[in-house]
This record gives structure tokens, sequence and C-alpha cells, in this order.
């Protein structure tokens, strides 16, 4: 259930906002006073905050600046006043929408969903962005899902090997050595040696590399260490 908070000073048009809302299927809290509505909304977990312009404490211009400066959710503002330069105010500072009272519950409610609707599609869209990986010439990382693609093909790589490429790929043209990539991937108090590393190297490699003796992404650097060529 998406949660609303509503910061309104006048309590009758805020329970009616509320209950529109309630049928709506929405989880709704009430707030009078402007400070107390950004120290409400600064909490999180809302899914839509509306927002009235003229409180007591701090007005409505002001908590939404300050919830734009912290949280990414829609804000709609709803005021008395007709005037442009408010609603360009508004807009300006970040508001999603813009509503002049009096106006229909039933429109509220409907905006509410569309503007949540909208977010939500926005939040899918910057997580897919998020992972659309690494790409070097027919190389194809994806880090939150853990795959990596050659030439459209899956390759089965074991956890430390999958970690040891994503961070040499996350820092090319860097020249590590293997006391380093130890450090960073297997830490500094596990077992084992940086012998470990030009293993799981040499198995990269074989995985990656059409010619080992001429490897396109993992470069060995002689005296001292490998890095993960992009050109």
């Amino acid at each position: 259930m998406s949660k609303v908070l509503i910061v309104e000073d006048d309590e009758l048009i805020a329970e009616l906002e509320r209950d529109y809302l309630e049928a709506g299927g929405f989880e709704v809290e009430l707030v009078f006073e402007g400070n107390e509505g950004l120290n409400r909304a600064l909490t999180g977990g809302w899914d839509a905050l509306i927002l009235d312009v003229m409180l007591p404490g701090k007005n409505g211009f002001e908590v939404c600046r300050e919830v734009r400066k912290n949280l990414d959710l829609p804000v709609l503002m709803v005021t008395a006043k007709k005037e442009d330069v408010d609603k360009i105010r508004g807009l300006g500072l970040g508001a999603d929408d813009y509503l002049v009272k009096p106006f229909s519950p039933a429109e509220l409610v409907a905006r509410v969903k569309s503007h949540i609707q909208i977010h939500e599609r926005l939040l899918e869209h910057r997580e897919k962005q998020k992972d659309q990986g690494i790409q070097v010439k027919n190389l194809l990382i994806l880090p939150k899902a853990r795959r990596v693609y050659l030439s459209g093909e899956e390759l089965s790589l074991a956890n430390k090997e999958f970690e040891l490429l994503l961070f040499m790929a996350q820092n090319p043209n860097i020249v590590f050595s293997k006391d380093t990539l130890f450090d960073r991937i297997w830490g500094m108090d596990a077992a084992g040696n940086t012998a470990t590393v030009t293993v799981h190297i040499n198995r990269l490699r074989e995985k990656l590399e059409k010619d080992e003796d001429s490897p396109q992404f993992i470069e060995t650097v002689w005296g001292a260490g490998y890095r993960f060529k992009v050109e």
C-alpha cells in the first residue's frame, strides 16, 4: 500500500483529502504545521507528499525546498492562490504538480496515482541503467546480476574470478600489483598468498582470451602486475 503524507493546516480539507485517498487504497498521515511536516517527510518511507503552500511555521515552499534536497518522491503542492507566480515558484523548487483550491478530491487521487506510477517507472529505469554493465569490445560485465558475457555467450566464472575481473574492469588501464589485488579481492586477513592471484588471472584468460599470448583484456606488466586494458 502506497503511503502519502498530507501537510495541510485546514483540518477539514486535510481530512477530506485523506478520506478520498484511503478510499483509493492509500495509507495516509496528516500533519497540520510546516516544521512538523518537514520532520515527518524527512523520516522517509513516503510514496508521495501533498503540501499546502500557506502553512504555520515553515511555509510549503520552504518545506518543498528542504524535501527536494534530501528525498526523491512526488511532491504535489496545493494552494488557494491562483497567481501564476506561485505556481512557477513551486514547480521551480521541485514540485511535480500544483493544484489550486477548490479542486475535486477525485482529481487529487487521480493525480497522486499518476505521479506515483510515473515515479516508479523512472526508478525502475534508473535501476536498469545502473546494471547496463561494463562493455569493453565483445565483453559485457553486469555487476548487479554478477554475470559476464563474451560475444553474447555467458561465461561461467567462480566467485573470486568474477570479483577480480569486475575490480580490474572498474579501474581500467591501472596497473595493480599482485599484493594489491590479493588485498582487494581476498582481504588482508585471508589465508593464502599472492600466488592465488596468478592462478585466477590465468583462469580468467583461459575463459576470456582467444590468444592468451596476446591478451585483449588482462595484460601483464612485467615486474609490476596486471591491468585491464581499455584502448
